[in-house]
């Protein structure tokens, strides 16, 4: 009967007796370790997700001229799209502030001093660029993961053939089982919901749902901005064609997107949508969608940006110019390693965590749990997001490879 059920229908019965259970008897504090245990599991696949994302991400792209400047102008798009997504979560959050007066009893921990502050700018560079590589993968060190994995990646784009193709193959192989292992561990998270929840409950004060329910229209608030205001006007600007016919266009493949919550699962009909209804070529779409897939995720990478500063804000830290500009760079290169799979933007928001030191804060755990118990309509939305902007993105690149868009 239980697996029937759809995840989040799951999820939210879990966070419903989690609430239950915790609040009206005391012995379910012996349910606690199961949040835990949730928690490090999705901190298991941090590294083996960033590193084999990027490098497969990067990797893809071809040494053929034709095809390479191609890659420039969808890796162009895809980062400036989602930068302009990170800085609305930013200034939405700052604004809105939804952590504030979130109350969780701390384990005596000052958590200021978890914060690695960084000198300056040049400070900042020497931590992105690691000595030892290993050692950086080893120490979950994310910042020279990212930064090494993309050096690594396009270092397989120009060696020979044979060589890079058996590289791509292995890193590929590698990839898809991570993935695998990823959307096992997502399947787990009804029984790591129940768990967080009580842990919730017993750690925090009762303005947790007012608390919640803000922080779910700012994200709310970001993503409509970015969906209805920010991805329409690029449309216009560079096709001169409105964009209410796009999303006409694209109507099935968005509905697809906000109803499965993956962007992988809506590929094949994001494909169908943009060439038989937008006429962009098979030659463009067949390499900026796939692409897109994987590396744009806007509404992912506004979520993680805003999901960071919601958690600081609601233990108490305030994020500095440096640490904010962290999570931006780190959000933005995160984004990329988030795989189509659903909510799977919640495990990649632990790396922009670690590369502020906030990962290992007790409460931690705590806030992402109640932050998962409502996320299946906010991954809804910013998968949809996500997809309008890979469509938006084909259509854009195939106007300035000279494909006549709607046009038989």
């Amino acid at each position: 009967m239980i697996n029937k059920l759809k995840p989040h229908h799951q999820i939210i019965i879990a966070m419903i007796l989690g609430y239950i259970v915790g609040y009206f008897f005391d012995f379910s504090k012996i349910f606690i370790p199961i949040g835990d245990i949730f928690i490090r599991l999705l901190k298991m696949i941090i590294v083996p997700i960033i590193f084999t994302s990027i490098v497969s991400g990067v990797s893809s792209v071809s040494k053929s001229q034709n095809i390479q400047i191609l890659g420039i102008k969808t890796i162009l798009y895809y980062m400036s799209t989602s930068l302009i997504a990170i800085i609305i979560g930013l200034v939405l959050t700052n604004s809105i502030q939804p952590g504030v007066g979130f109350s969780i009893n701390s384990d005596s921990i000052k958590a200021k001093e978890l914060i690695e502050t960084p000198a300056g700018l040049i400070d900042m560079i020497y931590r992105i660029i690691p000595v030892n590589p290993i050692d950086a993968l080893a120490k979950g060190d994310i910042l020279s993961i990212i930064f090494f994995s993309i050096l690594f990646g396009f270092s397989i784009t120009r060696i020979p053939s044979d060589h890079r193709n058996r590289l791509n193959s292995f890193i590929s192989a590698l990839h898809e089982t991570i993935m695998y292992l990823t959307g096992i561990i997502i399947k787990l998270a009804p029984i790591g919901v129940f768990g967080l929840i009580i842990k919730a409950v017993h750690h925090s004060s009762s303005n947790i749902i007012p608390s919640i329910g803000l922080y779910m229209l700012t994200i709310f608030f970001g993503l409509a901005i970015h969906l209805l205001i920010v991805l329409p006007s690029l449309f216009w600007f560079f096709t001169r064609i409105s964009p209410i016919k796009h999303y006409k266009a694209m109507s099935k493949a968005m509905l697809t997107a906000f109803s499965t919550s993956s962007s992988s699962a809506t590929l094949p009909v994001t494909m169908n949508c943009v060439q038989d209804n937008v006429k962009v070529s098979k030659t463009t779409s067949s390499f900026v969608l796939p692409l897109g897939s994987t590396i744009n995720m806007d509404g992912t990478a506004l979520y993680e940006c805003a999901g960071v500063l919601f958690i600081s804000q609601a233990i108490g830290i305030e994020l500095g110019i440096f640490e904010q500009l962290t999570v931006v760079f780190t959000a933005l290169l995160a984004s990329i390693g988030a795989a189509g799979i659903p909510s799977a933007g919640l495990v990649m928001i632990f790396i922009v965590l670690k590369s502020v030191g906030l990962s290992e804060h007790p409460q931690v755990g705590i806030l992402v749990g109640t932050m998962l118990a409502v996320d299946r309509p906010l991954d809804m939305l910013r998968t949809m997001v996500n997809v309008t902007s890979d469509s938006i993105g084909a259509a854009v690149i195939g106007k300035s490879e000279g494909n006549k868009l709607y046009e038989d």
